[in-house]
């Protein structure tokens, strides 16, 4: 059973309504269960986390980076984050900005793939 902090349900329901232009752009894409049919939830708290995306039929999340995750510090807070969602099961998926503003359909043939992996088991 995953620890779940009600406190941080205000914080991710502030970033639900204002999204990063990559996030809403994304977003616009696999909502609904445009991908095989799998329903994302966006800005869910996950323990002490708030992942950008969940899908809980598969265990997936997946993140949208901005440039302070290339940073020392924020590349060693995602080490660590990844580790403990893998720990829970977790299958974590990470795009930058960049490659969702220039290449959006290559990053949506990488979660389709992904999604279709994962739903096979």
């Amino acid at each position: 059973m995953r620890e779940y902090h009600k406190s941080l349900n205000s914080f991710a329901y502030e970033l639900r309504k204002a999204p990063t232009l990559p996030e809403s752009i994304l977003w616009s894409r696999i909502k609904q269960g445009q991908i095989l049919n799998v329903l994302f939830y966006k800005q869910e708290v996950i323990e002490n986390f708030i992942v950008d995306f969940y899908a809980p039929s598969i265990k997936l999340v997946i993140e949208v980076d901005g440039a302070q995750h290339f940073q020392q510090r924020g590349l060693l807070q995602d080490r660590r984050r990844d580790a403990r969602l893998r720990f829970l099961g977790l299958w974590v998926l990470r795009y930058n900005n960049r490659e969702i503003l220039r290449s959006l359909e290559n990053v949506l043939e990488d979660i389709w793939n992904k999604v279709e992996h994962y739903k096979q088991g």
